[in-house]
């Protein structure tokens, strides 16, 4: 979509009051989707059994299910949600272009670098029962530093090239090469360190600890904070850096900051959960569809609770309900953001770009 296409979307945009009933609508959708996780899964819960587990111990049995299980893992799946779709509206607004996304410039795949490095890379001297232990934070440790590596080739790149579609295109070509990379690194790996990192990369919400998911919890909550404040400068950035060095505005520090944010998003979720693809992609243009505006401050709450609710809707699929089968991650988040991209990319098609 053009520049003057995706402004003139303003024009529409719908009154406070309906702005609103959208936001509280939302709230209590994932809400809805939060207990609904709770509730559903290989064992069915009641509202009588999540009372009794939250106020009255219940059995043994309920409390593992619910405060080892259920509960950790939906807190998981909002936390996610939120982080890859934050990331992705960045990518988006700095780039502007419907496609960029942390996983399209290269930072997640730096992100699963540094774990593969950790599960492949060290196959001689760690077993998988080492992994189950200390190396879940060898992994987040890994992961945050292969996403700050290539997002600092990726600022070096953009220092040196001002055309944001070759920074982009750069961006793809690097994410292949890491990719290639890691298809080195799984050809000369041990059987069962490749299982294992074959399982991680179907992406898993279940896995994590208390200390873990508390990481995960200041992780996101730094993003969302370090989003916020940049608000004002995605607005400026969505007309060009030509405009926002016209009003002040310091472009080589906001990319500082967008590129920091994404890799401590992006980094943080793939450590934890694996490569999870198509939410940071799609939900952004949900949030910009629903709301009509341009404005970051209406659109990152509004990416927030879109991106907590599909997370939250993808995690109950997956679990199929009443079945002890539990499906891969990334293949429901795929059927789910694949459409909807795929919608997007046909309805401006006679556009030449998506700003």
């Amino acid at each position: 979509m053009s520049t003057r296409a995706f402004i003139s979307q303003d024009l529409t945009l719908p009154s406070p009051g309906k702005q609103y009933l959208i936001f509280i609508g939302l709230f209590f959708l994932t809400i809805l989707f939060f207990f609904l996780d709770l509730f559903l899964g290989s064992v069915s819960l009641n509202a009588a059994d999540i009372w009794h587990a939250l106020f009255s111990g219940g059995n043994g049995q309920l409390e593992i299910i619910l405060f080892k299980f259920r509960l950790p893992k939906a807190l998981t799946a909002l936390l996610v949600g939120i982080g890859l779709s934050l990331s992705g509206l960045q990518m988006q607004t700095i780039f502007r272009n419907p496609l960029a996304g942390p996983d399209v410039l290269g930072i997640t795949s730096g992100a699963s670098l540094g774990v593969a490095f950790v599960i492949l890379g060290f196959s001689v001297s760690i077993s998988p029962e080492t992994l189950q232990g200390f190396g879940n934070w060898i992994l987040v440790i890994s992961s945050w530093a292969g996403a700050g590596a290539i997002m600092i080739v990726i600022l070096i790149i953009a220092s040196r090239i001002k055309d944001i579609m070759t920074i982009l295109i750069l961006g793809i070509m690097l994410s292949s090469g890491i990719s290639a990379l890691v298809i080195l690194m799984q050809y000369f790996s041990s059987e069962s360190l490749l299982k294992s990192y074959v399982i991680w990369t179907m992406g898993s919400l279940g896995n994590l600890t208390s200390d873990q998911l508390m990481v995960l919890m200041i992780s996101v909550s730094v993003g969302i904070i370090l989003s916020l404040v940049s608000s004002k400068m995605l607005n400026a950035l969505l007309l060009g850096e030509n405009y926002a060095v016209s009003i002040g505005l310091n472009v080589k520090f906001a990319r500082v900051v967008v590129f920091s944010c994404t890799s401590i998003l992006a980094g943080s979720v793939t450590a934890f959960c694996g490569p999870i693809g198509f939410i940071g992609i799609a939900v952004p243009h949900m949030a910009r569809i629903l709301f009509r505006t341009s404005d970051h401050k209406i659109l990152i709450p509004g990416t927030i609770l879109i991106g907590g609710s599909v997370m939250l809707l993808s995690d109950i699929i997956a679990q199929l309900p009443g079945s002890e089968k539990v499906l891969p991650l990334n293949a429901v988040t795929s059927l789910i953001g694949i459409p909807i991209v795929i919608w997007v990319i046909m309805r401006n098609r006679k556009y030449s770009g998506i700003y």
